[in-house]
């Protein structure tokens, strides 16, 4: 039995991204952990309409030497544990690693549907950053882009854009995204 996901980037679409310069950046301990608005809703209905939720971040930081693994794992155990996250997948190479987990490329979204039995044609991708969206259509996901207004980089032609996780889960259950109507509102 083929199951369907979503994946979830983990800042900027489960938790606010601390915003410096205009580019987003991780919490740096539990204490700057704030969910966005809706996220616990979103997350609900999805996983009632039988979605897998599948937290999927890159986490580069670890491998530059300025955050610690074990602050991810804390604040990944706790976003999983509030939002009932079936789990969080991490990669935290740099680009210079040359891995396959590191998005753009799709190697979290993969390892994911080999260990879950996941359709990826049938799942989404929600990301709010290039590497999110591209990771998802190399996965062959459907994609939703959340935007946020960063100074950097825009995906290209993700498949719906929205400013939040709770707009992003209504389109994707009213089905709105796989059938190409326009009847979720777009920012």
């Amino acid at each position: 039995m083929t199951r369907k996901a979503v994946f979830l980037d983990r800042d900027g679409v489960l938790n606010r991204a601390i915003v410096r310069d205009g580019r987003p950046y991780p919490p740096a301990d539990p204490s700057e952990l704030e969910f966005l608005q809706g996220v616990d809703v979103a997350c609900r209905r999805l996983r009632d309409a039988g979605f897998l939720l599948i937290g999927v971040t890159n986490q580069p930081d670890v491998a530059r030497g300025t955050a610690r693994q074990a602050v991810v794992e804390e604040l990944n155990r706790a976003i999983a544990c509030v939002l009932g996250l079936d789990e969080i997948r991490v990669c935290m190479h740099d680009d210079a690693d040359a891995c396959n987990c590191r998005k753009p490329q799709a190697g979290l979204l993969t390892s994911a549907a080999a260990d879950y039995g996941i359709d990826l044609h049938a799942s989404y991708m929600v990301g709010d950053r290039w590497r999110d969206i591209e990771a998802g259509r190399r996965a062959g996901c459907r994609t939703i882009f959340i935007d946020h207004g960063y100074n950097e980089r825009r995906p290209e032609a993700p498949d719906f854009t929205t400013d939040s996780l709770l707009n992003a889960a209504s389109c994707i259950l009213s089905g709105a995204i796989t059938t190409g109507e326009s009847q979720c509102s777009t920012r």
